[in-house]
């Protein structure tokens, strides 16, 4: 089973690159936890999408860690990689967001796979849900959604970008992407750009999702439309908009995984503090080792 890990963007609220900033006791990064759970659960090949500039130094550096019958590949996620017969617009300096950061990977996929962010911590538990629903999957036109209450989601130092989900028996009925979110009561919680509240247990993508290689031709087909509009030089391809629109056209079902997994991430520069000591704990109770990595 294949993983495939968003980490190249630039962590503008936190400060720095924070994909690759030394957390754990042994100054692991919190995408080491994401690989070790999910190794741990069954998955033997990481797929890290990365900036161009990054490549060569997060395989050398994780050619050191992980067991070598763990495959393990390194992307660029770069501007010019566009579909063919078009070109990256003049002015455009960030890159085309989360489904382009999941289309980079197209010639290196093609089984059932897994994705994530690397700047989440997810807990290992929701990796096992994952394994497991992968194996199941009856067809390519079904995908699946790991699910986070809102509540274990939010940060205690502003505001967070979610998508909010709407299930029906198990099922993805639509996601919405809310960029404000931050919690108004005990029981609630409030977008402050649009007013809209939740509930604490409102499910929430994390963008772990459960895909198979038919997404690929999906996001080619948007990513043509976006550079075919008006201001292609702007604006980003999020992959729960293409998985959204995917289901708005019957192009495929998204069964939804409740998790109760422990979930942190880093937003902004004070949640280093949190990670650090969570990290720490789960370390002394013995979910991971001493070493994260023995070889």
């Amino acid at each position: 089973m294949t993983l495939l890990i968003m980490a190249a963007g630039s962590g503008s609220r936190y400060g720095g690159l924070k994909q690759f900033d030394g957390l754990g006791p042994n100054g692991e990064y919190l995408l080491e936890y994401t690989i070790y759970n999910a190794i741990a659960a069954g998955f033997n090949h990481i797929v890290v999408i990365a900036k161009p500039a990054n490549t060569t130094s997060i395989t050398e550096y994780l050619q050191t860690k992980l067991p070598s019958e763990v495959q393990i590949t390194v992307l660029g996620q770069s501007i010019s990689d566009v579909p063919d017969g078009f070109k990256a617009p003049e002015g455009r300096e960030k890159p085309w967001g989360t489904a382009h950061a999941v289309w980079t990977a197209r010639e290196v996929i093609s089984t059932p796979f897994a994705t994530v962010n690397a700047d989440d911590y997810y807990g290992p538990e929701a990796f096992k849900d994952a394994a497991t629903y992968l194996e199941q999957l009856p067809n390519a036109q079904t995908y699946g959604l790991v699910a986070y209450h809102l509540e274990n989601t939010l940060s205690n130092y502003g505001t967070v970008s979610r998508g909010v989900c709407e299930v029906s028996q198990g099922s993805l009925v639509n996601i919405v992407e809310h960029t404000q979110l931050a919690a108004s009561s005990p029981t609630e919680v409030t977008d402050q750009d649009s007013g809209n509240r939740f509930p604490m247990n409102t499910p929430v993508s994390m963008n772990f999702w459960l895909c198979t290689p038919h997404i690929f031709p999906a996001i080619s087909a948007r990513f043509e439309q976006f550079l075919s509009g008006p201001h292609p030089e702007k604006g980003e391809l999020y992959l729960p908009f293409i998985v959204a629109e995917q289901l708005a056209e019957k192009e495929v079902s998204v069964g939804v995984i409740p998790t109760s997994s422990e979930w942190f991430g880093l937003t902004y520069g004070p949640d280093k503090e949190v990670a650090i000591q969570t990290l720490a704990t789960l370390h002394q109770s013995g979910v991971y080792p001493a070493k994260l990595w023995e070889r």
